[in-house]
């Protein structure tokens, strides 16, 4: 009798755990803008390595998370919404980058401010993008020998 007792108690934490998991899992890909963010726009060229839940980061501290990207069908360019910490106020002329943490590393969006005295509001689409460079892409063009 005690050994059934034992494996529910230990099948429960099992469980429990599971759902833990699957929490964390979903929560990190909300798709909404959460209380205390807004949200901005940005189309790139291209968007390799980031998804919804990709951190937005400015000076190497995260200050958001894309929560949408999909193709444009009619420019056939990748679509990203991502939510931003209220109280940030980014200028008309900042851009907007997929970058790499390092030569095989993960990536993430790293919004660079500009000098506009305007400022971009909730909604705005930041016009100044950059895709992300393939590593493959640019050994093949140094191997290579560039474009030919």
């Amino acid at each position: 009798m005690a050994e059934n007792t034992t494996e529910t108690l230990i099948g429960a934490v099992v469980l429990m755990v599971a759902a833990g998991f699957i929490y964390f899992a979903t929560d990190a890909e909300f798709t909404g803008t959460p209380e205390g963010e807004y949200e901005l726009t940005a189309s790139f060229r291209s968007a390799e390595g980031i998804g919804v839940g990709t951190e937005v980061r400015m000076a190497g501290v995260r200050i958001g998370k894309v929560t949408s990207l999909e193709l444009n069908s009619e420019t056939y360019r990748a679509e990203a919404k991502i939510s931003v910490i209220d109280g940030l106020a980014f200028s008309e002329d900042s851009q907007i980058i997929v970058s790499s943490e390092g030569l095989l590393g993960g990536h993430y969006v790293e919004i660079v401010p500009g000098g506009s005295p305007d400022n971009l509001g909730p909604g705005d689409e930041i016009e100044d993008t950059q895709g992300s460079v393939s590593f493959i892409n640019l050994l093949m063009k140094f191997v290579g020998g560039g474009d030919k």
